[in-house]
């Protein structure tokens, strides 16, 4: 990882660096592509919820999004805890992730993550 990572604008500079790697992919012939905003890696914790707050502007990319945020340091260090104790940011921001339009999320607790999922679509899906 970096360290003192630096940006001007985070969300531009991670946006467009996806969409130069994704153009180049398309030239080599990659059809299924699905994009990380990389969480953790080389970010601060106030680049980390800068990303997490705009998630939804890497749509524009039109892949599909993956979210790995599970038990990452932007959940215990903002808590005071630790990877062992945040499970409850973790879930909260798996349900913010999907409610921002990710399409897959990387877990340590697939139970927990489960669980949530359907809450979330159980919420969002109109009733009978």
């Amino acid at each position: 990882m970096q360290q003192a990572p630096h940006y001007d604008d985070v969300l531009r500079e991670v946006i467009l660096y996806l969409a130069e790697k994704i153009d180049r992919l398309h030239q080599m012939g990659a059809k299924d592509i699905i994009t990380d905003p990389g969480f953790g890696f080389g970010k601060t914790l106030e680049h980390n919820y800068e990303l997490m707050n705009h998630l939804e502007d890497f749509h524009q990319l039109d892949c599909p999004l993956l979210v790995g945020i599970s038990r990452k340091s932007m959940i215990y260090k903002l808590l005071g805890g630790t990877p062992q104790t945040a499970l409850n940011g973790t879930t909260v921001l798996h349900t913010i992730s999907l409610m921002k339009g990710a399409h897959m999320l990387r877990v340590h607790d697939v139970k927990e993550a489960v669980e949530a999922k359907r809450m979330y679509l159980k919420m969002t899906q109109p009733s009978d």
